[in-house]
């Protein structure tokens, strides 16, 4: 056992570490690419324009591992990055990806996608439906154009009304404080939407802080004794590793990743097809497996 792999079945006291069988694949990503039109301070892929960690893909990227998706009975296809809309080919991707299932597609809402909706007009008559789920940190424009950049917080409060206003489903990402009063945070971006033209409640996923790329920021260890104790075989099939994967192109080549939130450790590279990672254990050894387990923090919708 090498010195990357030393900790992976055990925590550093020596108990058996947490994991997931994987027990469908009901949903399947894909990383566009950690390239971005902003520049996040506290963005947990680290994108920025011209970022090269994660590649940017292409429509013939994807095709071969979407029929396997789809094979395997995926539900859903869900793209995020980086910002998916800087990506030349992603109009072409979403298209081939809704002839075959849904989509989500997880976008900053800013002038990326405001120049494209044109484009994405076209995608209304697809077979099966595209959502989009647009970021706002804050509901205080100037807090959340402190860390996006000055004029995105009305760019992306547009991009929810267009988008809408073009018969697409629409969500909210917004961030979660730990001492936060989720009920009124949650109140004031319904009030925010409504007053910028947006129809009905909108959908809204918080998320706690993950961390940047490489981070080691100190959690809690989740051993096999938290997942039995206080998780029961109905809430471990919740974990995004149960029943979801992302995919990757990282050196010009694609790759399965355990879920959404682990592309910074190779550990968790999967190989290259969805049969073989689908039958692989997941240990819980990233921080951000902490999240998972004590917020049920999930990227996805399902």
């Amino acid at each position: 056992m090498n010195e990357a792999t030393a900790n992976w079945a055990v925590t550093a006291t020596g108990e058996p570490r947490g994991y997931i069988d994987p027990h469908a694949l009901q949903e399947l990503w894909f990383h566009t690419g950690t390239a971005c039109n902003l520049a996040c301070p506290f963005c947990l892929e680290g994108s920025n324009p011209g970022d090269t960690r994660l590649d940017r893909i292409t429509l013939d990227d994807v095709k071969a591992l979407m029929q396997e998706a789809v094979e395997l009975g995926v539900e859903q296809f869900s793209f995020t990055g980086g910002e998916p809309f800087i990506v030349k080919d992603f109009v072409n991707i979403l298209r081939h990806a809704a002839e075959l299932k849904p989509c989500l597609v997880l976008t900053n809402g800013t002038d990326a996608v405001l120049k494209r909706l044109q484009q994405i007009e076209t995608l209304r008559k697809t077979k099966h439906p595209i959502n989009f789920r647009i970021s706002i940190d804050w509901p205080d424009e100037a807090e959340h154009d402190a860390g996006r950049g000055a004029g995105t917080f009305r760019q992306s409060l547009q991009s929810i009304v267009e988008l809408q206003q073009r018969g697409f489903g629409v969500s909210l990402a917004r961030q979660m404080p730990a001492d936060e009063d989720s009920a009124a945070v949650d109140h004031r971006f319904q009030q925010l939407v409504q007053e910028a033209g947006y129809q009905g409640e909108i959908r809204i996923v918080a998320f706690p802080d993950f961390a940047t790329p490489g981070a080691s920021p100190l959690v809690p260890d989740v051993t096999a004794d938290c997942m039995t104790r206080y998780q029961d075989d109905a809430s471990r099939r919740e974990f995004m590793c149960a029943f979801s994967k992302m995919v990757i192109k990282i050196n010009g080549r694609m790759r399965v990743y355990a879920c959404t939130l682990v592309d910074d450790d190779p550990r968790y590279d999967m190989g290259s097809n969805l049969r073989a990672a689908m039958e692989q254990r997941v240990m819980l050894a990233h921080h951000r497996c902490y999240a998972c387990f004590a917020y049920g923090s999930s990227c996805s919708e399902r």
